[in-house]
């Protein structure tokens, strides 16, 4: 059990540099001022954290604190990391290269001599971490050849903190997770042309998608204000005021609508009108109060073109050709028979022919049908 004199560090002093070790999951890049701070306690030349450690299939990702040379990071990840006998450290244990292989058999090491020693580095210290998810981190301690050998306090130093950046590391893949899944849920919605806007408790906007970007940079029916998502019709305002009031109140109380709410807006020059859903965001029994999500807005262009499907992914999700793919992308996008015959060049019979074997190869009997199901499948989302 650790003892008072056995901390390098006051309380006062510990508490900031673990603050930032979890703060350090916001930052760009992570854990950047934690990796400083330890440099600047521990008096060293480079703190490196390889968060991805490099392989044969990858360079990796390693963020460092110190002077770095980019050259020597290369040489690194792109050829020591392999003769690298400092690896596969025991899980929570904080120790120096030289007392893990031996003083001799460290500065005799092909990684000191042609690699560390030339970049006027003498002192390694080093710790791994292994998480539940599949995660393996290196944390790397450097000093130069005038400073000391890392001290008992130093390893303590280490050791205390290392259970914090292992949190912080598992929190920060959590979030890594939920930000992929965000991103690619996104990217669908706007492929699926889709706009939908995030409001937060008072109305305010939170995030809203590239597509509804464009319906209300165009500020034809609808527009954004300072107070959030106006109707530039009064009555249809106050319509959507009210479904928006209405959805958050519900999501604070548990009691939203159990069907979302829906209306259309008006447009000039006799465009069509917007089609506009309200939904709820339920708070979680956990949920912080404050600038969360508590509804969504989704918001359909009925005269902007819908999603196309794309050549390549109609022809293998469906075993077409080349050319078959080309006449069914053609027909989903509402041209007729003829006018697709035109744009691939060849005869309305050759086009007919192509037909017909689609038909065959997709299992419908008819043109109509056949634009519902490539709308409908999965090629939108291509």
């Amino acid at each position: 059990m650790l003892k008072d004199a056995d901390y390098a560090l006051g309380p006062a002093e510990l508490d900031r540099v673990i603050s930032d070790i979890y703060e350090g999951i916001t930052e760009t890049p992570p854990w950047n001022s934690a990796l400083e701070h330890m440099r600047t306690l521990m008096n060293a030349a480079h703190v490196t954290l390889m968060l991805r450690p490099p392989s044969s299939e990858s360079t990796g990702v390693m963020i460092n604190a110190g002077e770095v040379d980019d050259q020597a990071t290369h040489s690194y990840e792109t050829h020591f990391f392999a003769i690298d006998p400092f690896v596969g450290l025991p899980e929570g244990e904080v120790i120096s290269a030289e007392d893990l292989i031996g003083k001799e058999k460290w500065l005799e090491s092909p990684m000191y001599l042609e690699y560390l020693k030339p970049l006027g580095i003498r002192h390694l210290l080093g710790a791994d971490i292994y998480t539940e998810e599949g995660i393996e981190c290196r944390l790397r301690v450097t000093r130069q050849p005038d400073g000391s050998r890392f001290s008992k306090k130093d390893i303590t130093l280490v050791h205390i903190l290392l259970p914090h950046l292992r949190r912080s590391i598992q929190l920060h893949f959590k979030m890594d997770y939920l930000e992929s899944e965000r991103q690619l849920f996104s990217g669908t919605m706007n492929r699926m042309l889709l706009g939908v806007v995030f409001l937060d408790q008072n109305g305010s906007v939170l995030e809203m998608n590239q597509e509804a970007e464009r319906i209300l940079a165009e500020k034809d029916g609808l527009i954004l204000t300072n107070k959030g998502l106006t109707a530039n019709k009064r009555s249809e305002n106050q319509e959507l005021q009210a479904m928006i009031q209405e959805a958050i109140a519900g999501g604070l109380t548990d009691s939203g609508p159990a069907v979302a709410e829906a209306m259309s807006i008006t447009r000039e020059f006799d465009r069509s009108r917007l089609g506009l859903v309200v939904r709820t965001i339920p708070m979680g029994p956990w949920s912080e109060a404050g600038r969360r999500p508590a509804a969504a807005i989704f918001l359909r262009d009925p005269d902007y073109n819908s999603a196309e499907p794309v050549q390549e992914v109609v022809q293998r999700v469906f075993g077409l050709t080349r050319m078959e793919a080309a006449l069914a992308v053609y027909l989903a996008k509402g041209y007729t028979l003829d006018e697709a015959a035109e744009k691939l060049n060849v005869r309305r019979n050759t086009a007919r022919t192509h037909l017909r074997s689609i038909f065959g190869k997709t299992g419908v009997s008819r043109q109509t049908m056949l634009v519902r199901l490539l709308l409908k499948s999965v090629v939108s989302l291509g």
